[in-house]
């Protein structure tokens, strides 16, 4: 359902700058607006599910988020669709937090590093959010489109909080078997550095994905002539890649161990996205989208369950709010670049960050393996 209603609204994004008449870098401040709400509520998210237990703090995150994408299409101008998606991104973040950390409650339950496979359904659901989004952009107005979107993430809402206010999280007195060092047996100071190692390879990984949410489908209807289908079918390509590689994420992990996981994704996603932004056809931009996101599916999952091993819910919002400062810096730098210069120069830092995360998890790989269990 998040991802599904997230990519609902990337697609309209090209008719909603257009309703609002925004530029390139009043749009990226607008677009400011979904990464600076989720960054302010994922502490918070954190402390209420320490207090209320992540599965209630789910369905309330999960009520609001699909009540404020009926908000957007409303905006006549960029400031008030900033201030719109304050709303929607304070809702986006805590719903990722606390999901997050009922995911880490499970995994540790479970004894196996499933989280990739968790968001695999992230990905699906924004396959699928793109892909409908596609068949529709020029049949129903955004207005109409994302109220349709609202009423199923309420329904999807309601049956799955019915599911998790029955079934309460799992409690796990030992950390999981695969991590060698848990936050049980790391000094406190060094659970910290980990939590930020992690957080900070998730930021690179969030900048990838902000920037394609964002400006792919914008880069391929204005740089590339792409219509509406295919500018939306770029970043379904982009999702169903994602989906992919996060379906084979357990098993890679297992295979190869977490290290090797994201030094190979970020080297393949570096090299996918310089073709996804310099590629001189739209087709060519779309198979690039598609090996950037194979390269990015499991960074972050890896990254997340990770910190969250190091430092439960607390580890968890407080990586996903290094992570997501990926979000908050991507949209007006993507902006900001694309006027100084042009957009797929400024898609190229894409590439640059993917790359930096792989250098990251090289030089820190001893903090990360996970074993093969």
């Amino acid at each position: 359902m998040d991802g599904f209603l997230f990519a609902g609204w990337v697609v309209r994004i090209p008719a909603i700058k257009a309703q609002t008449g925004a530029g390139a870098g009043a749009l990226g401040l607008a677009l400011l607006g979904v990464s600076a709400g989720a960054v302010a509520f994922m502490m918070l998210t954190g402390r209420l599910c320490r207090r209320f237990g992540s599965h209630a703090a789910t369905t309330a995150s999960a009520a609001a988020l699909a009540l404020s994408i009926l908000l957007p299409p409303l905006t006549r101008s960029a400031t008030a669709l900033g201030l719109v998606l304050l709303v929607f991104g304070a809702a986006y973040g805590s719903l990722n937090v606390a999901m997050n950390s009922a995911a880490v409650d499970l995994i540790a339950a479970l004894r196996r590093p499933v989280m990739p496979s968790f968001h695999a359904a992230f990905s699906l659901g924004g396959m699928l959010g793109a892909g409908l989004g596609g068949l529709i952009a020029g049949r129903l107005s955004p207005t109409v489109h994302l109220s349709l979107l609202a009423a199923i993430g309420l329904l999807a809402t309601a049956v799955a909080g019915r599911t998790l206010h029955t079934h309460p999280a799992p409690t796990v007195p030992e950390r999981m078997p695969t991590a060698p060092e848990g936050p049980r047996a790391a000094p406190a100071g060094r659970g910290r550095r980990l939590v930020l190692v992690f957080g900070l390879i998730a930021l690179c990984t969030a900048y990838g994905e902000g920037a394609l949410a964002d400006w792919g489908a914008l880069h391929l209807s204005q740089d590339l002539a792409a219509g509406p289908g295919l500018a939306a079918a770029g970043y379904a390509v982009f999702a169903l890649a994602m989906t992919a590689g996060r379906l084979s994420g357990t098993a890679v992990v297992q295979r190869f161990g977490a290290a090797r996981a994201l030094v190979a994704g970020g080297t393949t996603a570096a090299a996918g996205m310089l073709l996804g932004a310099l590629a001189p056809t739209a087709w060519a931009a779309c198979l690039g989208f598609a090996v950037a996101g194979l390269g990015l599916a499991n960074i972050f999952p890896i990254a997340i369950a990770r910190a969250g091993e190091s430092g439960g819910a607390d580890g968890v919002a407080v990586a996903s709010t290094v992570g997501y400062g990926g979000m908050l810096l991507g949209p007006p730098a993507i902006g900001f670049l694309a006027e100084v210069w042009s957009l797929p120069v400024a898609l190229t830092t894409v590439a640059l960050l993917a790359a930096a995360a792989a250098a990251i998890a090289c030089a820190t790989r001893g903090a990360h393996r996970t074993g093969r269990a």
